[in-house]
Protein backbone atom coordinates (compact mmCIF):
# COMPACT_ATOMS: atom_id res chain seq x y z
CA UNK A 1 0.00 0.00 0.00
CA UNK A 2 1.35 3.41 -0.96
CA UNK A 3 0.57 6.32 1.29
CA UNK A 4 1.13 9.64 -0.41
CA UNK A 5 2.68 12.49 1.49
CA UNK A 6 0.73 15.70 2.01
CA UNK A 7 1.23 18.35 -0.66
CA UNK A 8 4.07 20.81 -0.14
CA UNK A 9 1.69 23.75 -0.66
CA UNK A 10 -2.06 24.27 -0.42
CA UNK A 11 -4.12 25.57 -3.34
CA UNK A 12 -4.34 28.97 -1.64
CA UNK A 13 -0.54 29.06 -1.22
CA UNK A 14 -0.10 28.23 -4.91
CA UNK A 15 -2.38 31.17 -5.78
CA UNK A 16 -0.38 33.40 -3.41
CA UNK A 17 2.85 32.43 -5.18
CA UNK A 18 1.30 33.10 -8.62
CA UNK A 19 0.16 36.56 -7.43
CA UNK A 20 3.65 37.26 -6.08
CA UNK A 21 5.14 36.31 -9.46
CA UNK A 22 2.68 38.57 -11.27
CA UNK A 23 3.48 41.51 -8.97
CA UNK A 24 7.24 41.01 -9.33
CA UNK A 25 7.03 40.73 -13.12
CA UNK A 26 4.93 43.89 -13.36
CA UNK A 27 8.05 45.94 -12.70
CA UNK A 28 10.46 44.12 -15.01
CA UNK A 29 10.80 42.64 -18.47
CA UNK A 30 12.08 39.46 -16.77
CA UNK A 31 10.04 36.29 -16.34
CA UNK A 32 9.88 34.11 -13.21
CA UNK A 33 8.49 30.57 -12.94
CA UNK A 34 8.23 28.08 -10.10
CA UNK A 35 8.13 24.34 -10.76
CA UNK A 36 7.52 21.80 -8.02
CA UNK A 37 7.79 18.18 -9.01
CA UNK A 38 8.70 14.67 -8.15
CA UNK A 39 11.14 12.58 -10.09
CA UNK A 40 9.32 10.83 -12.92
CA UNK A 41 10.38 7.21 -13.02
CA UNK A 42 13.73 5.57 -13.55
CA UNK A 43 14.85 7.97 -16.30
CA UNK A 44 14.87 10.94 -13.94
CA UNK A 45 17.07 9.11 -11.43
CA UNK A 46 20.12 9.41 -13.66
CA UNK A 47 19.94 13.23 -13.64
CA UNK A 48 21.18 15.60 -10.94
CA UNK A 49 18.89 18.32 -9.56
CA UNK A 50 20.73 20.88 -11.71
CA UNK A 51 20.19 18.77 -14.83
CA UNK A 52 16.50 18.24 -14.05
CA UNK A 53 16.08 21.97 -13.45
CA UNK A 54 17.72 22.85 -16.76
CA UNK A 55 15.53 20.32 -18.58
CA UNK A 56 12.44 21.87 -16.95
CA UNK A 57 13.67 25.36 -17.87
CA UNK A 58 13.70 24.37 -21.55
CA UNK A 59 10.48 22.32 -21.29
CA UNK A 60 8.67 25.42 -19.98
CA UNK A 61 10.06 27.53 -22.86
CA UNK A 62 11.91 29.83 -20.49
CA UNK A 63 14.87 29.99 -22.87
CA UNK A 64 12.64 31.70 -25.44
CA UNK A 65 12.04 35.03 -23.69
CA UNK A 66 12.90 38.05 -25.82
CA UNK A 67 15.75 39.33 -23.62
CA UNK A 68 16.84 35.93 -22.25
CA UNK A 69 15.66 36.99 -18.79
CA UNK A 70 13.86 33.91 -17.50
CA UNK A 71 14.47 32.63 -13.97
CA UNK A 72 13.21 29.24 -12.79
CA UNK A 73 12.94 28.13 -9.20
CA UNK A 74 12.87 24.33 -9.47
CA UNK A 75 11.91 22.31 -6.38
CA UNK A 76 12.28 18.53 -6.35
CA UNK A 77 10.10 17.25 -3.52
CA UNK A 78 11.51 13.73 -3.28
CA UNK A 79 15.08 14.99 -3.06
CA UNK A 80 14.15 17.80 -0.66
CA UNK A 81 16.23 20.07 -2.85
CA UNK A 82 15.87 23.06 -5.12
CA UNK A 83 17.85 24.69 -7.89
CA UNK A 84 17.68 28.12 -9.50
CA UNK A 85 18.20 28.47 -13.26
CA UNK A 86 18.67 31.86 -14.89
CA UNK A 87 18.93 32.46 -18.62
CA UNK A 88 22.05 33.95 -20.26
CA UNK A 89 20.79 37.55 -20.07
CA UNK A 90 20.47 37.21 -16.31
CA UNK A 91 23.97 35.79 -15.85
CA UNK A 92 25.51 38.69 -17.75
CA UNK A 93 24.24 41.16 -15.15
CA UNK A 94 23.58 39.28 -11.89
CA UNK A 95 26.58 37.85 -10.01
CA UNK A 96 26.74 34.29 -8.64
CA UNK A 97 27.07 35.74 -5.14
CA UNK A 98 23.44 36.96 -5.34
CA UNK A 99 22.15 33.49 -6.22
CA UNK A 100 24.22 31.84 -3.46
CA UNK A 101 22.86 34.26 -0.87
CA UNK A 102 19.32 33.73 -2.12
CA UNK A 103 19.70 29.94 -1.93
CA UNK A 104 20.98 30.19 1.66
CA UNK A 105 18.00 32.31 2.68
CA UNK A 106 15.54 29.96 1.02
CA UNK A 107 17.17 26.93 2.64
CA UNK A 108 16.62 28.43 6.08
CA UNK A 109 12.93 29.10 5.30
CA UNK A 110 12.51 25.53 4.06
CA UNK A 111 14.21 24.06 7.14
CA UNK A 112 11.64 25.93 9.24
CA UNK A 113 8.82 24.48 7.11
CA UNK A 114 7.93 27.92 5.71
CA UNK A 115 7.68 26.85 2.08
CA UNK A 116 5.24 29.45 0.77
CA UNK A 117 6.94 32.28 2.66
CA UNK A 118 10.38 31.17 1.43
CA UNK A 119 9.27 30.93 -2.19
CA UNK A 120 7.48 34.29 -2.10
CA UNK A 121 10.47 35.97 -0.43
CA UNK A 122 12.74 34.58 -3.10
CA UNK A 123 10.43 35.75 -5.90
CA UNK A 124 10.37 39.26 -4.44
CA UNK A 125 14.18 39.37 -4.22
CA UNK A 126 14.54 38.08 -7.78
CA UNK A 127 11.94 40.59 -8.92
CA UNK A 128 13.85 43.47 -7.29
CA UNK A 129 17.08 42.49 -9.07
CA UNK A 130 15.26 42.01 -12.37
CA UNK A 131 13.58 45.40 -11.96
CA UNK A 132 16.98 47.04 -11.46
CA UNK A 133 18.72 45.25 -14.33
CA UNK A 134 15.76 44.73 -16.70
CA UNK A 135 13.12 47.39 -15.95
CA UNK A 136 9.68 47.14 -17.53
CA UNK A 137 9.40 48.86 -20.89
CA UNK A 138 6.37 50.02 -22.81
CA UNK A 139 3.59 47.48 -22.82
CA UNK A 140 5.68 44.88 -20.89
CA UNK A 141 4.00 41.71 -22.18
CA UNK A 142 3.82 38.70 -19.88
CA UNK A 143 5.72 36.16 -21.98
CA UNK A 144 5.14 33.15 -19.69
CA UNK A 145 2.34 32.03 -17.35
CA UNK A 146 2.62 32.99 -13.68
CA UNK A 147 1.06 29.83 -12.28
CA UNK A 148 3.14 27.32 -10.33
CA UNK A 149 3.84 24.10 -12.23
CA UNK A 150 3.14 21.10 -10.00
CA UNK A 151 3.76 17.61 -11.31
Amino acid sequence: MHISSPPLLTEEELRTIARTISEAEGKTSGEIRVSIRRRRGWRDRKFSIAELALREFHHLGMNKTEEKTGVLLFICVADRAFHIVGDEGIHKKVPDKFWDSLADTMSSHFKDGKFCHGICSMIKEIGAVLQKEFPARGSNPNELPDDVVVS
